[in-house]
């Protein structure tokens, strides 16, 4: 039997972490047919996607910072000032993103992770359901995952 030593380091190096993200993507991909056909297509492509809402003055009333990847939306930050909520201007946003992921970038589904003190009922509103909560993340609060057919 050969016995094998390793060493465990900790700490962030930038060119072991494209190794790790390179050989786990050359894993994935070798598993999965799917990730096979996905790789190297438009599709296979994150690409940004951001709106903004700006009052009469210029400044920021609510924005929406999200991409797509997959043929999937993924909504990553949404946000409305204090001042500005209940005018429907977090419903246009997402409205807009679902509609430019949907014509503009192929995209059928939307995903979008938020807490229980955010916007869970909001997103149930907008045809959101859920699909997953992590309780104590962080610790006394959950997380939700909900997602939307977007056709």
């Amino acid at each position: 039997m050969v016995s094998h030593m390793f060493r465990i380091e900790t700490g962030v190096d930038k060119e072991r972490l494209g190794l790790l993200r390179s050989r786990l993507s050359e894993t994935n991909t070798a598993a999965s047919p799917e990730l096979r056909a996905l790789r190297g297509t438009r599709e296979d492509q994150e690409i940004p996607l951001a709106l903004w809402a700006l009052d009469a003055r210029g400044d920021l009333a609510a924005g929406l910072a999200a991409h797509t990847w997959a043929r999937w939306l993924h909504v990553n930050h949404l946000w409305v000032d204090d001042r500005h909520r209940g005018a429907g201007l977090g419903s246009r946003l997402l409205a807009e993103a679902e509609r430019v992921a949907r014509e503009d970038r192929g995209c059928l589904n939307s995903r979008v992770e938020t807490w229980d003190f955010q916007a869970p009922g909001f997103y149930r509103n907008q045809g959101y359901e859920l699909v997953s909560v992590i309780p104590d993340y962080p610790e006394g609060v959950k997380e939700f995952t909900l997602t939307k057919r977007l056709g």
